[in-house]
């Protein structure tokens, strides 16, 4: 990772903290607006799993200080990191203080993990060279669908059947998890895998029984998400998605 910037290059009158959950509420309330369509516990699960994982830029001091901006850098066990949820006050765009508090969020984040941790992020495609000058290298090309819950519009093979994932063994489904993310993350799964209104499902080998995928389904501000969807092959997950599919509206 490149050397990140401080918060020393804000201009007077600004800073950069710990933030609150009611800030937090208002942070979720932008993305909403900008039609980023988050999870309706996505904030709950995050900030009791990591409540100094999101970082406030405030304008003024004491009472009368006012979020303009800020976003998550969540820490999982000081194993991994990711950053996400960045966004500022549209009043506040264009004038670089966002590039500060960017900086700041890696800075802060880089110091709450294991040397050599590595951190991902989800970024604007276009903004992909700022990205590399913090030190990100491009991995993955991330596109969104969305559409209706159709679920016999999608075909599956014969024989791949799928199992409650609330009838499963916790540490089974934790022990793919972990194969699958690269570091366990058991605790933020407890929460993520139990949110109200949330489907979730695995997919066993007719062979030898071993877990073959596992998905999970949460309700939004708008629809559905799915979030993960592992699978071992083709038929597994699109036996996990049409099933998925089937429990909605």
């Amino acid at each position: 990772m490149a050397t990140a910037n401080s918060e020393s290059g804000l201009a007077p009158g600004y800073s950069i903290d710990s933030m609150t959950r009611a800030e937090a509420e208002v942070l979720m309330s932008w993305a909403t607006a900008e039609g980023w369509n988050p999870g309706l516990s996505d904030l709950a699960v995050a900030f009791g799993y990591d409540p100094g994982g999101f970082i406030a830029l405030r304008r003024g001091q004491g009472a009368a200080a006012e979020l303009v901006g800020g976003g998550a850098i969540l820490a999982h066990e000081g194993r991994c990191g990711f950053m996400g949820l960045f966004i500022m006050r549209p009043d506040h765009r264009r004038q670089g203080i966002g590039r500060v508090l960017w900086h700041e969020r890696l800075r802060r984040l880089q110091a709450r993990l294991q040397t050599g941790a590595f951190i991902g992020m989800d970024g604007v495609f276009e903004m992909a060279p700022f990205y590399a000058a913090g030190g990100f290298a491009y991995r993955h090309r991330d596109l969104r669908f969305q559409g209706r819950a159709e679920a016999a519009r999608l075909g599956v093979p014969k024989g791949v059947s799928t199992t409650d994932l609330a009838t499963m063994p916790f540490a089974e489904i934790a022990a793919y998890d972990t194969a699958v993310f690269g570091h366990p993350r058991e605790r933020f799964l407890r929460e993520w895998l139990n949110v109200p209104g949330g489907h979730g499902l695995a997919v066993r080998s007719a062979v030898d029984g071993a877990l073959r995928g596992y998905a999970f389904l949460r309700p939004c501000v708008v629809g559905y998400k799915f979030g993960p969807v592992f699978a071992e092959d083709e038929a597994s997950a699109r036996s996990l998605i049409r099933a998925l599919l089937a429990v909605v509206p």
